[in-house]
């Protein structure tokens, strides 16, 4: 090979050399090219709209006529609007369900009227013993199906229940299921204190089926429009003095009654007593109580002969009577006996009990227990059933049932009017709860006013 001298070999490594760092330059320069076009890109990207879906027809901005798709929760992070729906707009306002009131207050009613009051079960009824029963006496009366099941749900609470039938029609029929005999007791089966629908006719048990009461149970009231049903349970009560109070005409009538067998069972039958100036009404707890009372006629009192006889108003048929100077000689010779003690004469009546001077507060004692009101779900349900039990004296305006402090386990009854508040102490009062004798007095109304309980 030719000899390279050494000069020539130098110059060959200096070209050899600047020509490196020309390509490395070249290198880097096509680097940062690359670098910007890629940054370039990116902005572009950011900065514009992405292109629609499908082309617009012509002369239609961009957008119109194409196929849009809804942002969804994750465009926005994960998150959307509460309320909203998926695929909605962004800046959409909500359109939020709202309940109908008419709808709300319509199933309500609908619920009153398939519902039932079921009074004197006896202590420790189950609920599903109740309506097993109850369903079976539907059945074999043949007022529902063979295999239906009318009654679908039971409340019971000490001495009644409330039972809710599948439809209003099978409520209707229930109602001939009033006066059956269940475990030693004649079932009251009737409208809720709140029902406030057409009354509807019904016959009782012993009517529908054709059997007898058995002996030593009490016969419950047939089941009449609340009007018609008051009209029968009333009396007029003439010649009456300005002594004479409520009270005092209640306990005289009421006791003259037991002691000649007027009354049908114990207790006092008068429950209410209204007094106006030279007359009064008194209201019994049945019809055939009161046919008995109008042999009250011409009774004396205080100097007075008492006038008894059915109101104005009273459109029923005219019942047969005499007067008290008829019943007393039928007593005394022996020609009229009580019911159930084949004429002996009935024991005198205990006391009224002092009741406290007269205001719109019911205080009722030996209730419950303090157990009772432990659970929050029994609380509402005693709650509940108490409000329905009590309406039916008067119009119940307030009720409170403390679960703490000196009041627990008391219940507290506010009445609109002073004759509400005395004929709930008259028709609760003696009642028995668990073999616990019910007290009923009234309360001071500034005391539950300062809920000093």
């Amino acid at each position: 090979s030719a000899r390279v001298s050494p000069r020539r070999r130098l110059i060959d490594n200096k070209q050899i050399q600047t020509m490196s760092r020309r390509e490395r330059h070249r290198d880097d320069d096509d680097r940062r090219d690359r670098r910007r076009s890629r940054s370039r890109s990116r902005s572009r990207d950011r900065e514009e709209p992405p292109p629609p879906s499908s082309a617009a027809p012509a002369g239609l901005p961009v957008g119109m006529g194409s196929t849009i798709t809804p942002p969804t929760a994750a465009a926005y992070g994960g998150m959307m609007m509460p309320g909203a729906q998926a695929g909605a707009m962004p800046g959409m306002v909500p359109v939020m369900m709202m309940p109908n009131p008419l709808m709300v207050a319509t199933a309500a009613q609908d619920k009153v009227n398939r519902e039932l009051f079921v009074g004197n079960t006896p202590p420790g009824t189950s609920e599903a013993l109740l309506t097993q029963f109850l369903n079976g006496a539907m059945r074999r009366t043949k007022l529902c199906a063979a295999d239906a099941m009318p009654i679908i749900q039971c409340r019971t609470n000490q001495k009644f229940a409330f039972v809710e039938c599948a439809s209003i029609a099978d409520a209707n029929l229930a109602l001939n299921l009033n006066g059956i005999p269940f475990m030693g007791s004649s079932l009251r089966v009737s409208r809720p204190s709140k029902y406030a629908g057409p009354h509807v006719p019904s016959k009782t048990w012993q009517e529908l089926t054709g059997q007898t009461l058995p002996v030593g149970l009490t016969p419950v009231p047939e089941n009449t429009s609340p009007a018609e049903d008051k009209v029968n349970r009333e009396l007029f009560i003439g010649n009456t003095t300005p002594e004479m109070t409520e009270s005092m005409l209640t306990d005289f009538l009421g006791k003259a009654m037991e002691q000649v067998g007027l009354a049908t069972h114990p207790g006092n039958p008068i429950t209410a007593c209204r007094v106006s100036g030279k007359f009064a009404f008194i209201e019994l707890r049945s019809k055939e109580e009161t046919a008995n009372a109008l042999n009250l006629n011409n009774i004396p009192y205080l100097g007075a002969q008492l006038r008894v006889g059915r109101p104005s108003k009273y459109v029923g048929a005219q019942t047969p009577h005499g007067n008290w100077e008829d019943i007393l000689a039928k007593y005394m010779s022996g020609e009229l006996k009580l019911p159930s003690q084949g004429g002996a004469p009935a024991a005198a009546p205990a006391p009224a009990a002092n009741t406290g001077v007269p205001t719109r507060v019911v205080e009722l004692k030996n209730m419950l227990t303090m157990d009772e009101l432990t659970s929050d779900q029994d609380y509402e349900e005693i709650m509940e059933d108490t409000k329905e039990e009590c309406s039916q004296f008067g119009s119940l305006k307030n009720l409170v049932i403390p679960r703490d402090g000196p009041g627990a386990t008391k219940i507290f009854l506010e009445y609109m009017s002073t004759d509400d508040a005395a004929a709930a102490i008259k028709g609760l009062a003696g009642r028995t709860f668990d073999g616990r004798k019910v007290e009923a007095i009234f309360y001071d109304e500034t005391k539950f006013a300062n809920k000093e309980y």
